[in-house]
């Protein structure tokens, strides 16, 4: 896979629908590569075709998006690894990038992983990092549990670290979700006296989304890549926001 293919499933997945010409307008090459490309991709299951649309498949599915600006995203895992000490506990939240994290952690740290992501208990079942499960309603496209269950859950252990994925910011609502019930989630996660950490790269800066993390003030740091917009890794900074950018 290319990097415009790469670049066309996060597209994709970010609005849900788009059209093969605005595509071919967007990466600008021609409508017949285009094609081709999303031939490839719907042939590998990352997005389906319909009357010149390119229409995501559900763009909740991490094996998708752990191959969308893998790379970068790993950079920012292993940062985030950095900043964990042997002995801690660790909240790990759902998405790509967390994925990426915990299995960071699980090969070269001695701590203890809560997570709400199955996906993320999955993938660690082979290692020798302690594994806490929460439980909670099973959401079956993010493979993570949410609801009243597993706020309950959070609010009766404590951790030392929680490393939080977002799907939007803006200087207006501060960080942002698409999902309601994962949102809930989170912002029980910040009630919690814990680092709470934002892992994300750029591109999710600019983007709004319904619902809202809050308060701000309860995230201690942002990792995220050199390219995020001036003004808001200024606005975070006068927010007393920690800023570290990977290169």
């Amino acid at each position: 896979m290319n990097i415009r293919q790469q670049e066309i499933i996060y597209a994709v997945n970010d609005i849900g629908q788009i059209s093969v010409k605005d595509l071919a307008r967007q990466f600008d090459v021609s409508v017949v590569t285009i094609r081709h490309d999303l031939n490839l991709l719907e042939q590998n299951g990352y997005l389906k075709r319909e009357h010149g649309y390119a229409i995501s498949i559900d763009s909740d599915n991490l094996d998708a998006r752990m191959k969308i600006k893998f790379p970068l995203k790993l950079k920012i895992a292993e940062y985030a690894a950095s900043l964990v000490r042997n002995d801690e506990c660790v909240f790990i939240e759902g998405g790509s990038t967390n994925a990426l994290l915990a299995r960071h952690l699980a090969y070269t740290k001695r701590v203890t992983l809560i997570t709400s992501s199955c996906y993320i208990a999955e993938l660690l079942k082979n290692t020798d990092a302690k594994i806490i499960l929460i439980g909670g309603e099973f959401q079956k496209r993010s493979e993570s549990v949410v609801g009243e269950l597993a706020s309950l859950a959070i609010a009766h252990l404590n951790f030392d670290k929680a490393f939080i994925g977002i799907d939007g910011f803006d200087q207006v609502s501060g960080f942002s979700g698409r999902d309601q019930m994962r949102t809930e989630l989170v912002n029980t996660i910040l009630t919690k006296n814990s680092e709470n950490i934002i892992i994300t790269d750029s591109s999710k800066f600019g983007q709004i989304h319904p619902y809202t993390f809050s308060p701000i003030r309860a995230i201690k740091r942002v990792i995220t890549d050199q390219e995020i917009n001036t003004k808001d890794e200024q606005f975070l900074l006068t927010s007393n926001i920690i800023v570290d950018k990977v290169y």
